[in-house]
């Protein structure tokens, strides 16, 4: 009987939750609607995620809501940091970013799933429950973007014969520069506004660099430029 009891609550453990989301309206909701949940708890929140990088050492939760469109430090450079930090806490990209880029940049960096805003409170709580047992999830709603991205088995090879340093060497300091940005989700034209140059100029860097690193797209790039740490992120 004893025994038993002690499966039940075993069971029954809360999953700790941290949110890192930037408006204050937003965190309220979250924290009142999960705390309603059985099983789960939010133990912490944070405005920033140099605030939540902290955090997540002193609490360390079982699961991260992380907003990608955070001030300073952002979700994707955050997700990978928290990655270095421990790499058993589970995160669960939550924003309203919809774009290919920004859901395979996630992904790539080490994210467990990626939810869109609208997503119901209930379907959330199952996300986190599934996410904290190991699972994954993508919002159907741009689940298809990210099915879109399959290496190609002989860019997989060429790839796999690549080494970082190879690769690091082949680009130049402009094209890292780009090649960072376009990690962060940046168009062309937003490319071309941070570095001064044309957007004529900010493309031919951007092919140039889909060359050197053996991808079909920039996409590709960004995906291939996380997993493999050609930028500081």
């Amino acid at each position: 009987m004893c025994q038993n009891t002690i499966m039940k609550n075993a069971q029954q453990k809360d999953i700790k939750v941290v949110i890192i989301e930037d408006y204050k309206l937003t965190r309220v909701g979250l924290r009142c609607a999960l705390n309603e949940i059985e099983n789960i708890k939010v133990v912490a929140e944070s405005a920033n995620a140099e605030m939540g990088l902290d955090i997540i050492k002193e609490e360390n939760p079982d699961v991260v809501l992380m907003d990608l469109g955070l001030p300073g430090i952002n979700g994707l450079v955050a997700t990978n940091q928290i990655r270095q930090i421990n790499p058993n806490v589970k995160i669960i990209i939550l924003t309203s970013h919809d774009r290919q880029e920004e859901v395979l940049a996630s992904l790539g960096s080490g994210a467990n799933a990626y939810c869109l805003k609208d997503i119901d409170p209930i379907t959330l709580s199952n996300v986190i429950k599934n996410v904290a047992k190991g699972a994954c999830w993508i919002d159907s709603n741009v689940a298809h973007l990210a099915l879109k991205f399959f290496p190609k088995p002989e860019n997989t090879e060429i790839v796999g014969t690549t080494s970082n340093n190879d690769n690091k060497a082949k680009l130049t300091e402009r094209e890292q520069e780009v090649l960072k940005l376009l990690v962060q989700g940046k168009s062309n034209t937003q490319i071309a506004q941070e570095l001064i140059v044309s957007v004529h100029t900010a493309k031919a860097h951007v092919c140039s660099i889909l060359q050197k690193l053996c991808v079909d797209d920039r996409v590709q790039a960004a995906v291939k430029a996380i997993k493999e740490g050609l930028v500081a992120v």
